[in-house]
């Protein structure tokens, strides 16, 4: 991306295969926090400490997408359909595993209808048959505005660039649920949501970054990790129940999480033995279908009671991600090597 392509990839690899192994954490990690009042204190704690911990996640994986992606020019026809392949039919393939999965498990029920039953596939591919898809919907949205946006970023100045991304975190702020009485009836929709994150893995890529931005990096994640994971203790005895305001990943908090993490993986690159890099370098080509197939396998790991509860939590919640990362890849490899498995396998 600027001297040497192949060290300013690794970075790259190494933060989406820390973003993708934060998701399994995540998801991991959620069933934990359904325990409030029902575990004792400091279970539902660990909890909170690790899921505020990977918020950073997907927020991260979109600034990744904006730093690889904004910066070139592309023949709009060709850039949709190369994008849409990869990403449409390995989600379609994995949208109707979860739906069979739904039926096997009887989560579903099977009236017999064919024509009911295709009306209730459809649905569920319309708004997702597994919790984690979501994040492909939004990423078809992104991939629609990208030729688009990436327009403004090549063309802008660092100035207008800037600008761009303080409107964006200024909106952000007047809509968390503490300020969005003084939202004023502005139509400011161009700049809500994901696309803001776009920009700012673009931005952070190419900054020329001053020598002590690691320490700052490194006291922004551990201030934002205590203020999320406090806070949302805090909000929890408040509201006597779950409460996911400080992890929502459009949020001031979560913002400022993913962008020192982001920091921290472009400026520290540990040297690390070559089969090490490999390893991750293997990982990280599957990484699209991991994510798509991690959560049926943690819920068959479920099944098998390997989850929070085998023992510390402190200790089962990343096993659990570990166990589940692992197989997820032999699951994903596997389907790769099969005849048109590159297809479906992601």
């Amino acid at each position: 991306m600027s001297s040497d392509k192949s060290e300013n990839l690794q970075w790259i690899n190494n933060l989406r295969l820390i973003a993708l192994f934060a998701v399994i954490i995540l998801h991991s990690t959620s069933p934990v926090l359904e325990q409030y009042g029902k575990e004792p204190v400091f279970v539902w704690l660990t909890g909170d400490f690790y899921n505020s911990l990977v918020r950073f996640a997907v927020p991260v994986f979109v600034m990744i997408t904006g730093a690889l992606l904004l910066h070139k020019e592309y023949e709009l026809g060709s850039f949709l359909k190369k994008r849409f392949v990869r990403v449409v039919v390995p989600f379609l393939f994995w949208s109707l595993i979860y739906i069979a999965y739904a039926y096997y498990n009887e989560e579903i029920v099977y009236t017999g209808n064919f024509w009911a039953t295709v009306k209730q596939v459809l649905h569920l591919l319309q708004y997702g048959s597994s919790y984690h898809l979501w994040y492909v919907y939004m990423l078809i949205g992104l991939y629609l505005v990208i030729p688009i946006i990436g327009k403004f970023v090549r063309n802008a100045s660092e100035r207008e660039i800037l600008y761009f991304l303080i409107v964006w975190f200024i909106i952000m702020l007047l809509e968390q649920p503490y300020l969005s009485a003084f939202k004023p009836q502005v139509d400011v929709r161009n700049f809500e949501g994901y696309v803001g994150y776009l920009v700012l893995g673009h931005y952070l890529a190419f900054k020329k970054m001053p020598l002590c931005i690691k320490r700052w990096a490194l006291a922004v994640f551990f201030l934002t990790l205590l203020f999320t994971t406090v806070g949302t203790y805090l909000l929890y005895n408040y509201y006597n129940g779950i409460s996911t305001q400080l992890y929502e990943p459009l949020s001031p908090a979560i913002l400022l999480l993913s962008a020192s993490v982001f920091i921290m993986g472009r400026v520290i690159i540990p040297k690390m033995p070559i089969f090490i890099t490999l390893a991750t370098n293997f990982s990280g080509a599957y990484a699209y279908g991991i994510y798509l197939a991690h959560a049926l396998v943690l819920t068959l790991l479920d099944s098998f009671d390997v989850n929070f509860k085998m023992f510390n939590p402190i200790l089962s919640i990343p096993v659990t991600a570990i166990i589940c990362f692992i197989l997820t890849l032999l699951l994903v490899f596997i389907i790769n090597k099969l005849p048109w498995g590159k297809y479906i396998s992601g």
